[in-house]
């Protein structure tokens, strides 16, 4: 294990952000980790991981000084679908903002969304401008200016497309399920490998304060990449419409030009199994 100086403090230990600071313990970091049920910090501890218990919905949150005293923060902590949490969302990101720059964060890095775009029928690279359309889509972007514009820190924002991974079987979205629209529409997904392999790569390379896209370079459509999913995972066969209405295809060019990255998982690969 290599010894890295650097303490970095991971808000929102769910899906991506427990394998994830698992994965910066292993490399040496000191990890700290944040979860809003106390049953969780059991895990944390036995992960390497030094745990905190912040539950940001409270009425008067506990935002613990010493959770955000690292070099960096890590904040993964999606919009909720219920609306009445979401207009809580802005809030509650000023609020780890604020609580960033009093522990001397100096860098951000806030994980966006690919949903801060509509389906406009078009390629979009890092270079074009948001327009989102969906409620958590237009959060999400207000949450990115904000950050964006704090004196405090550096912000990188990192937008995931569509997720799978471990817990997250893309076989189960359809499942089943017949007459889907859109079903030669391009997909925008992500594997968990990758989602933490981008992060560590902007860590360990260190280039902060810009924005990447973390999406997979490959679209197959979407009837062939949910109907290989269910086939794998057993399920039964989703039926898709064989159109293509609206789409968009989320590329990821500051990867490979800033980053140099290699993608671990191969989209056509897993279709083709």
């Amino acid at each position: 294990m290599s010894s890295n100086t650097k303490t970095i403090s991971v808000l929102g230990c769910g899906w991506f952000g427990f394998p994830f600071a698992v994965s910066m313990v292993k490399k040496g970091y000191t990890v700290k980790g944040s979860t809003t049920t106390p049953e969780k910090k059991t895990a944390l501890q036995e992960a390497g991981i030094a745990p905190y218990l912040l539950d940001l919905n409270a009425e008067i949150p506990d935002m613990n000084p010493e959770f955000f005293n690292s070099d960096i923060l890590i904040c993964c902590i999606p919009p909720k679908r219920d609306p009445v949490i979401q207009q809580q969302y802005a809030e509650k990101i000023k609020r780890i903002a604020d609580s960033a720059a009093k522990g001397n964060i100096r860098d951000f890095i806030f994980i966006s969304s690919t949903s801060v775009f509509r389906d406009n029928n078009q390629q979009l690279n890092e270079d074009d401008a948001p327009v989102p359309d969906t409620a958590s889509g237009k959060i999400i972007l207000e949450a990115e200016q904000n950050l964006s514009s704090s004196g405090y820190f550096r912000t990188t924002i990192v937008r995931f497309a569509g997720l799978f991974g471990t817990g997250r079987d893309p076989g189960r979205f359809f499942a089943g399920k017949t007459d889907i629209a859109n079903g030669l529409s391009p997909v925008n997904m992500i594997g968990l490998e990758d989602c933490i392999g981008i992060i560590t790569s902007i860590i360990s390379q260190e280039k902060y304060g810009g924005i990447y896209h973390a999406c997979s370079p490959e679209h197959p459509d979407r009837m062939s990449f949910y109907t290989a999913a269910a086939k794998r995972s057993g399920l039964p066969l989703p039926q898709f419409i064989p159109q293509k209405n609206s789409w968009k295809i989320i590329e990821s060019n500051r990867l490979k030009s800033e980053l140099d990255y290699k993608f671990q998982i191969n989209l056509h690969d897993l279709v083709s199994q």
